[in-house]
């Protein structure tokens, strides 16, 4: 929806660290730190505390919400889109993609404190700025190089 910070937000809420960084969260959250937990409790006497650990499902959602929705690496028809949503203070991140044999190292660089890519960001791959902010996946066991700077 765009709005970063409440992504971020949203997915620190949910990360099992955050719940066991001082030993009363570990109480009160009462499953394994290092877990996604498909629900954590939001009333009574058991909020806080997690529950359904070790459950597949949401630890897959959780990573595609990171990786598609935050960072905005998105795949489509052997296309990489790089769409972040991200809070304004990240200054820089990076990915490293294997996609068969090709390896695609991929930095976004927010010098200008934006949410999102827009018509003023430039990608460049392996040095070339390309007029399209997509790549078109090559399988050819390179090295590609994609920065993207918002």
């Amino acid at each position: 929806m765009g709005n970063a910070e409440k992504a971020t937000e949203l997915l620190k809420m949910i990360n099992p660290i955050e719940h066991s960084k001082v030993f009363e969260a570990c109480q009160k959250y009462k499953v394994e730190p290092y877990v996604i937990t498909a629900d954590i409790y939001g009333k009574g006497n058991l909020a806080g505390r997690g529950g359904w650990s070790w459950y597949t499902g949401s630890s897959g959602w959780y990573y595609n919400a990171g990786i598609e929705y935050v960072l905005g690496m998105k795949i489509e028809n052997n296309i990489l889109k790089i769409e972040p949503c991200i809070p304004k203070e990240w200054k820089e991140y990076t990915i490293r993609y294997n996609y068969n044999n090709t390896i695609y190292n991929i930095t976004v660089k927010n010098q200008n404190e934006k949410n999102k890519i827009d018509e003023n960001s430039i990608l460049f791959l392996n040095n070339i700025e390309q007029k399209s902010k997509q790549v078109p996946l090559e399988d050819n066991s390179g090295i590609k190089n994609i920065l993207v700077e918002m």
